[in-house]
């Protein structure tokens, strides 16, 4: 499928469906589509949370409170299981993070072609809709928990607390400081590296592995009726996917910033 109308090869069908619609050059490219889906899912899930949160009732909930209100529990548990000290932010935050990567991965349920196809009738020639199949969303998000770890470290521990930490463990002798200074910061640089890294590589695999299942439609009858058992296959796994890296993401996130409260 492409802008113009013309078949496009298996190779550049692929290709089509894993470019994004961008504008800049070089470090100054913006990938509109990536944008446009993540603040737009991002204003759904404020707007949604907001507005039942204004019509909830103490009498028996309707099917979406009482859905919502399974979910905040839910994040409320996992934070007070995880998280051992006192901050106000940690519970909204791990229920934002969880409902806006859910979100955005839940873009990844969407038959490859429709929304592509749409946009290409209305002469736009490239646009994904999965904002966590890109790195640039999801290295912003673990950067924004990176720079809450900085901040909660400094702030509960003080600069020198947080120098102490990164120099003087885990070999307690001042010999040691340039060995654990090294250790200590590739820990800390590997946290939203691998948080970024983690969330992108599984979404990304997942959406390559749908447009692969639908380059089976184009082939014979036999060919395409498997594709149709295997793409119903993939998507009842892929909702177990989308769920569980949101999770992952959401507990990482409160392990690191509990990580950030403890002073040693």
């Amino acid at each position: 499928m492409a802008a113009s109308g013309e078949a496009l090869t298996p190779q550049g069908y692929i290709q089509h469906h894993l470019t994004n619609l961008a504008v800049g050059e070089g470090f100054w490219t913006w990938h509109i589509d990536s944008l446009l889906f993540s603040v737009g899912l991002g204003v759904l899930f404020l707007w949604l949370f907001r507005s039942v949160g204004k019509k909830a009732t103490s009498g028996v909930p309707g099917k979406l409170q009482c859905f919502i209100e399974m979910i905040v529990e839910f994040v409320d548990n996992s934070v007070k299981d995880t998280f051992h000290g006192r901050n106000a932010l940690i519970a909204p935050l791990a229920l934002t993070i969880f409902m806006w990567v859910f979100m955005m991965n839940l873009m990844d349920m969407v038959p490859v072609d429709w929304v592509p196809h749409a946009a290409a009738l209305a002469g736009v020639p490239y646009l994904k809709i999965v904002p966590t199949t890109d790195l640039n969303i999801t290295f912003s998000l673990a950067l924004g928990v990176f720079v809450l770890i900085i901040y909660y470290s400094i702030k509960v521990k003080g600069v020198s607390g947080f120098a102490k930490e990164l120099t003087l463990q885990p070999f307690n002798h001042w010999a040691m400081i340039p060995v654990n200074f090294l250790l200590e910061t590739v820990t800390l640089i590997a946290k939203p590296i691998s948080l970024g890294l983690r969330l992108f590589g599984n979404l990304y695999a997942g959406e390559l592995i749908f447009i692969l299942i639908a380059l089976m439609y184009g082939a014979n009858m036999a060919i395409a009726a498997l594709g149709v058992t295997l793409q119903l296959g993939w998507l009842i796994f892929h909702i177990l996917v989308i769920t569980l890296q949101a999770f992952i993401f959401m507990m990482l996130t409160i392990v690191y910033l509990s990580m950030a409260h403890e002073d040693h």
